[in-house]
């Protein structure tokens, strides 16, 4: 597996459970499906801060890859 294109990560069990009642309430895989609620947020908190998605998803990323400002 390509570490630069994948990660993974470690969540609770009962986040997991609740991740996979999701996933079969709305026919998706969970890795699909936590891409989604990420996705959904990320645009929840630019338009809280009334900003463009795009550039608060660059912001996101330098300060991911430790280079915030």
């Amino acid at each position: 597996m390509d570490i630069n294109k994948w990660k993974s990560m470690a969540i609770k069990k009962e986040n997991h459970t609740l991740l996979k009642g999701l996933c079969a309430d709305k026919y998706r895989a969970p890795a699909a499906m936590f891409e989604k609620i990420l996705l959904d947020y990320i645009d929840f908190q630019a338009k809280k801060r009334k900003m463009n998605v795009d550039k608060f998803k660059e912001e996101l990323m330098k300060k991911g890859n430790g280079k915030s400002k």
